[in-house]
């Protein structure tokens, strides 16, 4: 068959080259929408869990900028008081926030979002010279990977952001190295800023792995090809655009660099405690940071879902058919069917799943096809970035290799959660697999970025003629050789992708299908008989998504095939292909962010004081702090009412988890009353009993004098003096930390100090005392930005009983007043505000650069 489609040498009108991405931008509103159509059409909104909890811990800090007009930097709602910078804090000079809201063209938050990741994979296609049609299938497939619904239904919306900008900044980076530098690096420049004020350092960090292996790859080329000159050239101009993208967000990132030396994110100061006659030694700080860093391990086998969705049986809480076998036990018992909504069907090593990491079994079918027909630099950088992701997100299940990453890989000990590095596959696998489909169905055609083979590399020796012959000249020819080679291609990839479902398939029969959670189900209640309907059920999960994949994989070899063989047109196959893997990835995304995840009431509307809120709320003293004994630790609602003690973040004050692990947990209340915790709440006993409310009389109150001050020598001594501490009358503080501080006694403790003025980030108290005296405050002690002050005059302070601040006053009367003021949010901002306005300028200048210059030829 000889395809001779004839190209004219003048440009199409503007608009007739620019109705199929008005036509795309179009589809991907109405794909986000219908989606989220109970938001849109309801006023529904989705039960996301963080983000109903980071409402809780910005409560306070919202509230206050809402009533005064400035946003604190510091907040007392959790954990005893912490800097806002990881929790609500926006930079003026931050411009990109418009430009955010532009993009997102005011849809509905998680709408927007799914939109913008559409949009953005349908950039990087396009920008690599993809036809609009199949880009829109490359977006489809990058949008809907089941990873992203499934984040947007927990509430990590950050997360989410940041990987639907990561299509650019990709789209940039190969445009920038092979063809049109300066269009490449102000894309390049713009998706950057805008992925990393997203504000998600681990999967920037990701995207910065597959960025490096791509940069290896092209130095490699280059230096083959003795062009390395200009590839160094093109290297320098994306480095001035990362660096003024990443001082877009010099704020947020300063500050957060600076409270990473304070939080749990950093080793502890203290030795590890000796274990319990009888019981194994605790393993070392090296070993806890592992573990920690590991506990979200994908298992080896678990890879698979990318491929088979229940290859793992789902999620954790999973809803079965009135069909399923579980179903029929439930009916033979006599029991209700209510917990079929639900059920841990789930099988693999982790402790709880929302649902498989799934990119598409077109999206597979379609990569292996890339390792066949995309270029070699392109699919090797693509695999190797895939099995990079592999090997990350393995964490403890392939120690040899991921322990040496984690010790030694700069900057990657401070994520956890290495599951997350399948992220990117997840960008690798549908890039290649839609250069595939562009390749497939447009095998002679001027080549797409990363879709052709270069000259000197034809795929065939048969078709080095027309390889050349296509280089030069505007019409296209395709002789039966090409065919029947890129159909071979093709048929090769299809029995390779239906072959892995086909041993998967017999595989399964020698699985057990057994959880090792299915020990907690025993005990629950589970008889053997439910036991045994689940494991059935999970068997029943994985053959038939095997068949299902199956199903796909061959309805998209037989578009392609037919288009090969003439029977179809280009643009039948790849609308065919669209819907394919729309299809696929759609109902499949069903799954796990459905009609179960919405809700009618709004996040605000979910805060509704219970009766054991309101009692509290009745005390109008300035400061105070409540401890919730119910899950303290993870839970934000308490936040959004109260100080709590408590609170729901990753990243704790260190030594406030210290306190949290070795005092509050064994219910130290000399150490409670130092934190001057004022009301208990009590869950009720009994299902459905109200809370109670306990008042502590004895709590230590907003600062107090203390007849003696003791030094101790290190950190430990601090800890373990707090064990037995008298706190209303004596302070501990490490003199190793503060020399400059003297031990002092006191004979006369009538002093009296009151808190007169409260602010999140401004606290003003009055005292009076006889002598010189030390005063402890109930407030958390942060070296990094809290200024004292001494009736105007700046005095210094110190950390006394671990964690709380403390100050040496002369007799007399006089004002004591906190302020919070860092340094780093002045110059974060200042350089945040300089560089967003040095990006704009680039950008635009880059781009008109770019287009008025002649196109670059393919490097």
């Amino acid at each position: 068959m000889a395809v001779s489609p004839s190209y004219s040498s003048a440009p199409a009108p503007l608009w007739q080259r620019a109705w199929p991405h008005v036509l795309a931008v179009l589809f991907f509103v109405v794909l986000a929408v219908a989606y989220f159509a109970p938001i849109v059409f309801n006023h529904q909104t989705l039960a996301q869990h963080d983000i109903t909890q980071f409402q809780g811990g910005a409560h306070e800090t919202q509230q206050w900028a809402a009533e005064h007009g400035h946003e604190p930097l510091w907040t007392n709602s959790m954990f005893s008081g912490m800097p806002t910078y990881l929790i609500s804090v926006h930079f003026p000079g931050d411009l990109f926030v418009y430009v955010q809201k532009a993009v997102a063209l005011g849809l509905p938050a998680v709408v927007s979002n799914l939109f913008v990741a559409l949009l953005c994979g349908y950039v990087l296609l396009v920008a690599l010279g993809v036809r609009p049609l199949v880009a829109v299938a490359g977006a489809v497939a990058l949008g809907f990977s089941s990873y992203n619904l499934a984040i947007l239904a927990a509430g990590h919306n950050t997360k989410s952001w940041a990987l639907a900008y990561a299509p650019l900044v990709l789209g940039g980076l190969m445009l920038a190295l092979r063809r049109n530098k300066w269009l490449g690096v102000a894309l390049f420049t713009l998706g950057l800023t805008l992925n990393v004020r997203a504000n998600h350092p681990q999967i920037t960090y990701y995207l910065g792995l597959l960025v490096v292996i791509y940069g290896i790859i092209e130095l490699v080329a280059a230096v083959r090809a003795g062009r390395l000159g200009d590839y160094l050239g093109r290297a320098v101009l994306l480095g001035v655009g990362a660096a003024l993208a990443i001082g877009v967000s010099f704020g947020r990132l300063y500050t957060t660099y600076e409270y990473s030396k304070y939080s749990n994110r950093s080793p502890s100061e203290l030795k590890a405690l000796p274990p319990a006659p009888g019981q194994p030694a605790a393993p070392s700080a090296k070993q806890q940071d592992r573990d920690y860093a590991f506990a979200y391990s994908y298992g080896i086998g678990e890879t698979m879902t990318l491929l088979v969705p229940n290859f793992y049986g789902g999620s954790s809480a999973m809803p079965l058919s009135t069909s399923s076998n579980m179903a029929r036990e439930l009916n033979t018992m006599g029991a209700g069917s209510d917990a079929l909504a639900s059920m841990p069907t789930y099988w693999g090593d982790q402790s709880y799943v929302a649902g498989p990491v799934y990119v598409g079994v077109v999206v597979c079918f379609l990569f292996v096809l890339g390792l066949f027909v995309v270029d070699k630099r392109t699919r090797y950088w693509l695999l190797a970035g895939t099995l990079v992701s592999f090997v990350l997100a393995w964490g403890k299940n392939f120690e040899t290799i991921n322990n040496l990453i984690f010790d030694y890989l700069p900057g990657y000990r401070s994520f956890r959660a290495v599951s997350m590095g399948l992220v990117i596959a997840q960008l690798a696998m549908p890039l290649l697999a839609a250069l595939a489909l562009s390749r497939i169905l447009r095998p002679r055609e001027a080549a797409p970025l990363g879709a052709a083979p270069a000259p000197t590399e034809p795929l065939h020796p048969a078709l080095a003629k027309a390889a050349r012959a296509a280089a030069g000249a505007p019409t296209v020819v395709v002789d039966s050789a090409d065919n029947q080679y890129r159909t071979r291609q093709l048929l090769y990839a299809g029995a390779i992708t239906a072959g892995f479902l086909l041993l998967t398939w017999l595989v399964s029969f020698s699985f057990d299908f057994a959880s090792p959670q299915d020990a907690n189900l025993t005990q629950a209640g589970f008889t053997p008989q439910l036991l045994s309907a689940l494991r059935a059920d999970r068997a029943d999960l994985l053959r038939s998504d095997v068949w299902r994949g199956l199903l796909f994989v061959g309805l998209t070899l037989g578009a392609l095939y037919f288009y090969l063989k003439g029977k179809i047109q280009a643009t039948v196959a790849a609308g065919l292909v669209v819907a394919l893997v729309l299809l696929d990835l759609w109902t499949v995304d069903k799954r796990y962010l459905g009609e179960k995840n919405y809700q009618t009431e709004t996040i605000v509307e979910s805060f509704q004081p219970s009766p054991a809120d309101q009692q509290i709320l009745q005390d109008k003293d300035l400061s105070y702090r409540v401890l919730n004994v119910g899950n303290p630790f993870n839970e934000a609602r308490t936040s959004y009412f109260h100080k709590s003690i408590g609170g729901y973040h990753g990243a704790k004050l260190r030594r406030y988890q210290d306190l949290i692990e070795r005092q509050i947990s064994p219910n130290n209340t000399g150490v409670l009353n130092m934190l001057n915790t004022r009301y208990v709440i009590i869950p009720g006993q009994q299902q459905g009993q109200a809370e109670q409310v306990q008042r502590n009389p004895s709590a230590n109150g907003n600062a107090w004098f203390v007849r003696e001050l003791r030094a101790v020598q290190n950190p430990d001594e601090e800890m373990a003096a707090l064990t037995s501490l008298d706190t209303k009358h004596v302070a501990v503080f490490d003199a190793t930390k503060f020399p400059s501080v003297k031990p002092a006694t006191s004979a006369d403790s009538s002093g009296t100090i009151a808190l007169t003025d409260y602010a999140p980030d401004a606290l003003t108290y009055r005292y009076t005392a006889a002598q010189p005296s030390t005063v402890v405050f109930s407030e958390i002690y942060y070296a990094d930005g809290w200024q004292a002050f001494l009736d105007g005059k700046e005095v210094p302070h110190f950390r006394a009983d671990f964690v709380l601040r403390a100050m040496q006053v002369p007799a007399g009367s006089h004002e004591i007043k906190f302020v919070f003021e860092p340094k780093e949010y002045k110059i974060g901002n200042t350089v945040s505000l300089i560089s967003s306005l040095g990006v704009l300028l680039a950008v635009v200048a880059a781009g008109v650069f770019g287009t008025r210059r002649q196109k670059e030829p393919l490097a």
